[in-house]
C-alpha cells in the first residue's frame, strides 16, 4: 500500500495538472486564435506535459464538457483536448479478478511517465509499449486497459493534427503504430483514408504556395492560388493548410485594396473588398481592413469636404459644388454632406443668407447701415384671381420664385428717408412740385394740400420719425432705393409686383393672408367697424367688429408679421411696386421679374392701406397710380437682390 505522504503527492500532482488543463481549455475557448494558424504566419504551440501519478491516467479526466468542445476546428485544438473529447466514447474496461502484481504495477508506472512525457511510440519504452505488455502480463488489469485507451485516444488526436497540419511522415508512423492496437481498426481505416487524401493534396498545395508566391493570388481565374486550395478544401474539407491559404489569399487580395485607397481611389477599394467578401466572408482580416478603409475614406472626404467650405467662403460656389461631390462620392454617408448641402443652396439662392433671416446692410462709405432685411425664401403661387376677381387680376397664372431675395422688414419710415434726404440732397417732389394728397377730416376725403410733403403725416401734420413715410411719388422711392444701393454696395430696387404678391401671401392661399375673413385679433392696420376718427367718424365699407386703434397709419411693426416675417404688407399703406401699369396679366411674366414698358407713366400699386375696403385689402387686389402721385396712403419698402 502506498503511504500517506505518497497519496497527498499524487492528489497535490493531479490537482495542479487538471488547473492547467482547465486554464488551457479555457484559454482556448475565449481566445482560439492562440491555437490557430494566423493569416500571416503559422505558429505551431508544444504543450508541455507534467507527470501523472501513478494510478492516473491523464488530468484532462476532469475537463468539463465546454472545455472538451473549444472552439472549431477540433484538428487544430490540443492534443490533450482532443483526446479528452475521444475519451467520452468510452470503451468498457475488464472485471478485475486479482490485484495487479508488483511487476505489473512498476511496467504501469513507467507506461504513465512515458504517456505523461508525450513518448507514446516507437520504441519498448513508448507508452503503447508499455501499456500492451502489462495487459499481456494481466489481461484483466482495468488500468492497463484503460492505458491502452489513453494511448490511443492520444494517438488518434495526434495523427489527426498531423493530417490537419499537412504533416504526412509523422501522421504514416503514428498510423503503423495505431494499427497495432487492440479496437483500433475504425479509427485506422478512417485516418488511412484522411492521410492517402493528404497526400493527393499535398501537391496541390505546394503548386498553391508557388503561384501565391508569384503574385498569382486570385487571378488568373481557373490557374491561380485560390483555385488550388478550393480543390484541396473539395477534396479535404478539414485541411488546415488549405484553410490558411485561402486567407492568405485574401490577404493579398485586401493589400490591394489598400493599396487602391493610398491612390484616394475608393471606387476601385470598394470592388476589390467585395471580391474579398467572397473569397472568406466574416474573416477578421477582412473587418479590419474595412474599417481601415471607412476610416480613411472618411477623412478623406471630411478633408476635400474642408477646401469646398474654404471655397464657399470665398465666394467661389462653383468650386465649392465640385469639391462638394467629391466628397460625396468619396464617402456619400459623410453627415456632414447634408448641413454643407444646406449651406451651398442658401449660398447660392440667398446669398449666404437663411430664409427668414433678419440682416442689415453697412454702408461702405459712412456710418450707418440698410433698413432691416428679411430673407424670403424661394417658391412658387398663383398670382391672380379667379373669376371672382376682376379683369385686372386674371388670368390667374404660377409664377416661379427660383432666386431668393431679401424685403425690407416693413415699409420705409419718415426717419430713414429723412436720413436719405440729408445725406444725399435730394429734393422730394412733393417739396420740389409741392404738395400732396392728405385726409381731411371735416369732410372725411383725401384732398390736395398744396403744403403737404414728405416730412408729414397722412392728414398733413408733422410725422413721428417711426410712421411709415408718405407723400411721396414713385421717383421718390426709387431715388431712394438706387441711393442705398450705391451706399451698401448691393443692390436694392422696387419689389416687382410679383415679389410684393408673394410676399404679401407669405405662403398661404386664403383671401387675405391671415384667412378668408375678419382678423382674429389685430393683425393689421385696416378699415374696421369699431374704428373711429378724431371727430367719431366711422368708416361705410370695413371690416364687420374689427378695431385696430388707428385711424390713419400707424408706427411700423405695430402688428403681426405675416407667414415670411414681414409686417404690414396687407394694411397701413399701399406701397409702390416696380412694374408698369397692364390691364391684366395677359403675357406677365412668371419668372417673378418685373413688367416694364419704355417710358411708362402709370404704376402699380399693392397692399391695402388704413382707408382701403376690406375688397382692397385682398392678397390679389391691385391699383394703378400715376408715378407722380403722392398720397397719405401710400408708401413703400424696398427689395435687396440675393
Amino acid at each position: 500500500m502506498p503511504s500517506n505522504s505518497m497519496l497527498q503527492r499524487q492528489r497535490t500532482l493531479g490537482g495542479v495538472f487538471g488547473i492547467f488543463v482547465l486554464a488551457f481549455g479555457l484559454g482556448y475557448h475565449f481566445f482560439p486564435g492562440l491555437f490557430h494558424a494566423e493569416p500571416v504566419e503559422v505558429v505551431r504551440k508544444v504543450v508541455p506535459m507534467l507527470p501523472v501519478p501513478p494510478g492516473h491516467t491523464a488530468a484532462v479526466d476532469e475537463l468539463a464538457d465546454d472545455q472538451l468542445n473549444a472552439g472549431p476546428p477540433i484538428t487544430l485544438a490540443p492534443t490533450e483536448v482532443i483526446a479528452a473529447r475521444l475519451k467520452h466514447e468510452h470503451t468498457k474496461l475488464p472485471k478485475q479478478l486479482t490485484a495487479d502484481t508488483p511487476q505489473v504495477r512498476a511496467l504501469l508506472n513507467r507506461a504513465d511517465k512515458a504517456l505523461a512525457a508525450g513518448h507514446l511510440m516507437g520504441d519498448p519504452d513508448s507508452a503503447a509499449a508499455l501499456f500492451l505488455q502489462a495487459a499481456k502480463d494481466k489481461p484483466d488489469s482495468r488500468r492497463a486497459a484503460q492505458g491502452v485507451i489513453d494511448v490511443r485516444s492520444r494517438l488518434v488526436a495526434q495523427i489527426e493534427r498531423d493530417i490537419a497540419l499537412g504533416n504526412a511522415e509523422d501522421a504514416g508512423d503514428g498510423l503503423a503504430t495505431l494499427q497495432q492496437l487492440p479496437d483500433s481498426m475504425d479509427d485506422a481505416s478512417r485516418l488511412a483514408a484522411a492521410l492517402k487524401t493528404l497526400t493527393e493534396v499535398r501537391p496541390l498545395l505546394a503548386k498553391a504556395a508557388g503561384l501565391l508566391q508569384q503574385g498569382k493570388a486570385d487571378q488568373p481565374v481557373g490557374r491561380s492560388a485560390l483555385d488550388i486550395y478550393r480543390q484541396v478544401q473539395r477534396l479535404d474539407p478539414q485541411n488546415a493548410v488549405a484553410e490558411q491559404g485561402v486567407l492568405d489569399v485574401q490577404h493579398a487580395v485586401l493589400d490591394r485594396a489598400l493599396a487602391a485607397v493610398a491612390q484616394n481611389d475608393f471606387t476601385s477599394a470598394d470592388k476589390v473588398l467585395a471580391e474579398a467578401q467572397l473569397i472568406h466572408p466574416g474573416s477578421q482580416q477582412l473587418h479590419d481592413v474595412r474599417q481601415r478603409v471607412d476610416d480613411m475614406r472618411t477623412s478623406r472626404a471630411r478633408a476635400v469636404l474642408d477646401q469646398a467650405r474654404s471655397a464657399l467662403d470665398a465666394g467661389n460656389l462653383p468650386m465649392a459644388a465640385q469639391l462638394a461631390a467629391q466628397a460625396r462620392a468619396v464617402s456619400p454617408q459623410l453627415a456632414d454632406l447634408a448641413a454643407f448641402d444646406q449651406q451651398l443652396l442658401n449660398a447660392q439662392l440667398y446669398d449666404n443668407h437663411k430664409p427668414g433671416q433678419v440682416f442689415s446692410d453697412r454702408y461702405v462709405d459712412v456710418t450707418g447701415q440698410s433698413p432691416a432685411m428679411v430673407v424670403v425664401p424661394t417658391g412658387s403661387f398663383l398670382m391672380g384671381a379667379t373669376s371672382d376677381g376682376g379683369a385686372a387680376e386674371q388670368p390667374q397664372h404660377k409664377v416661379n420664385i427660383a432666386q431668393g431675395f431679401a424685403m425690407s422688414r416693413s415699409a420705409i419710415t419718415v426717419g430713414q428717408y429723412r436720413e436719405f434726404v440729408r445725406l444725399s440732397g435730394y429734393v422730394p417732389d412733393s417739396v420740389k412740385r409741392g404738395g400732396a394728397s392728405v385726409y381731411d377730416e371735416r369732410s372725411g376725403t383725401m384732398h390736395d394740400d398744396s403744403n403737404a410733403n414728405w416730412q408729414d403725416d397722412y392728414a398733413g401734420n408733422k410725422a413721428a420719425d417711426n410712421l411709415p413715410v408718405v407723400n411721396i411719388s414713385w421717383g421718390d422711392a426709387k431715388a431712394y432705393a438706387d441711393w442705398l444701393s450705391k451706399r451698401t454696395g448691393k443692390t436694392y430696387h422696387l419689389p416687382s409686383e410679383a415679389e410684393f404678391a408673394y410676399a404679401l401671401r407669405g405662403g398661404t392661399t386664403t383671401r387675405y393672408w391671415w384667412g378668408d375673413g375678419t382678423p382674429k385679433g389685430k393683425l393689421e392696420n385696416l378699415t374696421g367697424s369699431r374704428d373711429r376718427s378724431p371727430s367719431g367718424r366711422r368708416w361705410n365699407n370695413a371690416f364687420r367688429d374689427y378695431g385696430d386703434g388707428y385711424w390713419g397709419p400707424a408706427p411700423v411693426m405695430s402688428f403681426a408679421p405675416n407667414p415670411f416675417g414681414l409686417y404690414d404688407m396687407g394694411g397701413n399703406v399701399s406701397e409702390w411696386t416696380a412694374d408698369c401699369w397692364h390691364d391684366n396679366y395677359i403675357r406677365a411674366p412668371l419668372d417673378g421679374g418685373a413688367w416694364l414698358n419704355p417710358g411708362c407713366s402709370v404704376r402699380v400699386l399693392r397692399g391695402g392701406s388704413w382707408g382701403s375696403s376690406p375688397d382692397q385689402a385682398r392678397s390679389e387686389w391691385r391699383q394703378a397710380a400715376d408715378a407722380g402721385l403722392r398720397s397719405g396712403r401710400i408708401g413703400f419698402r424696398i427689395v435687396r437682390d440675393l
